[in-house]
């Protein structure tokens, strides 16, 4: 398919006490034959690893010990005669193996583009395609599971039966408006099932996004709350660093910070923020105001109230304002006498969990974690169909869309030929997820977040 060889290092820029470098095309043996020679009377045979030198031939001279594998097609990971090269990590004999393979007529990989290679030769779909990133980049052992078996073509396996299945349907209903005197009716009973099955399907795959998100991206959590109560304190106290500054003076933090934890396997993005109070000061009154238009954004809100003081009108207002979202109301300062009426605070809002906490003693701060983790993370029953691309969800929602539109047409009493269409639509977008149906596009960006090398 591809007429020029690519070449990369297939191991991470950095010192090491081993590094992999990947030639791809059909010309991969024959140049890398110009970098490495084999020891003496031994030869390079298919699939086995040889051992010899790296090989200068500018200057004619050894630099480096390696093995050289070759892999002839069509049983490689790109379906082309593939070599890897392993040698020491360092990377000035890695770089110069580069450079030494380009003049001998390779040329250097684009990110992903072996992978890319892989998927246009068929050996692998866009689903798999997209889950091997995933893999390299996997933040926890359940996200590396979740994506190993789409690697493996889990999903991809579900998607061909979905299409099968529109395909199937489509065919009985095409049959019976074709020949109608052949006793080939489809029932219309019969039909509304099979798009019941297929939209429950869809719509349980459309929801495992939410906890898809969660092992790739993370959840945004917002800290907020009046000044002085402790914010900065207990992000530092969740990151288990200090990272923010904190001082007792109130307007100490004047701007955002972020950072990430991981809970239970899931990542969560915690955005500590200025104080949400009235302030002369230019810098604060902006601080205030990005805090402000953060917290609305986020996906959920870690609400602290200092419970060493009594109770203000303030805080009413903040519980008034972030009622409606996903919020943890916490009572901060729990080590000191406490002033508060937390029962009359609780009382404006039975519908936000609340919890006592110590942000600088560290009282209560594991089960604050365990409530972040059960009150902000979609619930689901464990499953290996979990999508963690929005690409993949915002087709799933077209797909579904197209068979909720034919069923609606089918139960208002439209003919065949009417609601068939509706149904006929969903069967190019599943091409589209897949990939079978290509975008150059979509291609071009899931291939440009891939490492080189891959």
């Amino acid at each position: 398919m591809f007429e020029d060889t690519i070449i990369s290092i297939s191991t991470p820029i950095g010192f090491g006490g081993l590094g992999i470098i990947r030639l791809s095309g059909n010309n991969s043996l024959s140049i890398a034959k110009k970098i490495f020679k084999p020891k003496k009377g031994r030869q390079v045979q298919p699939r086995r690893s040889v051992f010899g030198h790296l090989y200068n031939f500018e200057q004619k001279e050894y630099f480096e010990e390696a093995y050289l594998t070759f892999f002839p097609k069509p049983r490689t990971y790109t379906r082309e005669n593939m070599v890897e090269i392993s040698c020491h990590g360092s990377p000035v004999i890695l770089e110069e193996a580069i450079r030494l393979g380009i003049k001998a007529g390779a040329r250097p990989a684009n990110p992903g583009e072996f992978t890319l290679r892989a998927y246009l030769s068929g050996r692998i779909d866009l689903l798999q395609a997209e889950a091997v990133n995933d893999l390299i980049r996997a933040s926890s052992l359940r996200q590396a599971r979740l994506s190993f078996n789409q690697v493996e073509g889990k999903l991809s396996s579900k998607m061909a039966s979905l299409r099968a299945k529109v395909v199937h349907l489509l065919a009985r209903i095409e049959a019976s408006l074709e020949f109608p005197d052949e006793g080939l009716r489809a029932s219309p009973k019969q039909t509304e099932k099979t798009l019941e099955n297929l939209v429950f399907f869809l719509r349980q795959l459309i929801r495992s996004y939410d906890i898809g998100k969660s092992l790739v991206e993370g959840i945004t959590l917002a800290i907020t709350g009046r000044a002085n109560v402790g914010k900065s304190t207990l992000f530092n106290s969740l990151l288990e660093r200090d990272r923010a500054i904190v001082t007792p003076y109130p307007g100490t933090t004047r701007d955002y910070l972020k950072e990430s934890i991981r809970i239970n396997e899931a990542i969560f993005t915690l955005i500590d923020m200025a104080g949400i109070e009235r302030s002369s000061h230019p810098a604060e009154k902006e601080g205030v105001r990005k805090g402000k238009r953060i917290a609305e954004k986020a996906e959920g809100v870690l609400l602290l109230l200092d419970s060493s003081r009594r109770e203000s009108p303030e805080d009413f207002r903040l519980i008034e304002k972030f009622k409606t979202k996903k919020t943890l109301l916490l009572f901060n300062k729990m080590d000191l006498p406490q002033k508060m009426n937390k029962t009359k605070l609780k009382g404006k809002t039975e519908q936000i969990p609340a919890l006592d906490i110590s942000a600088l003693k560290g009282t209560n701060l594991n089960k604050l974690k365990k409530m972040i983790s059960e009150f902000f993370l979609p619930t689901q029953e464990e499953s290996e169909d979990i999508i963690l691309h929005l690409r993949q969800k915002l087709l799933l929602e077209d797909i579904e869309a197209c068979l909720i539109k034919g069923q609606h047409l089918l139960k208002e009493g439209y003919p065949e030929e009417i609601y068939v269409e509706e149904i006929r639509k969903a069967v190019p977008l599943i091409g589209q997820l897949t990939g079978e149906i290509r975008s150059d596009e979509i291609i071009e960006d899931i291939f440009r977040r891939f490492c080189v090398g891959k």
